[in-house]
C-alpha cells in the first residue's frame, strides 16, 4: 500500500509529462479522502503554471483552485479543493 501526499511536485517535469502524473495524482488523493492538496510547478516562465491551470478547470475532481498564498509558496504553487465523496 502507498501512501499519498498532500503534494505533488511537479516543478522538474515538461508539460507532457506533468500532467498525466497530476491526473493520476488527483485520484490517488481523491481516494486517500483529500479535501484540498498542493500541486508544486514552481514559478519559471509559468508554461507549467498555465498549463496546471488548464487541467485543473477541466478535471471532474476538482471543485476550485488558486494560486498559493503567502505561506503557501505563491506563484510557485496551486491549491486544489477536490470535490466532496
Amino acid at each position: 500500500m502507498s501512501v499519498v501526499s498532500a503534494e505533488l511536485d511537479l516543478h522538474a517535469l515538461t508539460v507532457d509529462e506533468a500532467l498525466p502524473a497530476l491526473d493520476r495524482y488527483l485520484s490517488a488523493a481523491f481516494m486517500a479522502g483529500y479535501s484540498e492538496v498542493r500541486i508544486v510547478h514552481g514559478k519559471g516562465s509559468g508554461i507549467l503554471r498555465q498549463a496546471v491551470s488548464r487541467e485543473l478547470r477541466r478535471h471532474p475532481l476538482v471543485k476550485s483552485f488558486r494560486i498559493g498564498g503567502h505561506r503557501e509558496g505563491q506563484t510557485g504553487c496551486t491549491m486544489v479543493q477536490l470535490v466532496e465523496h
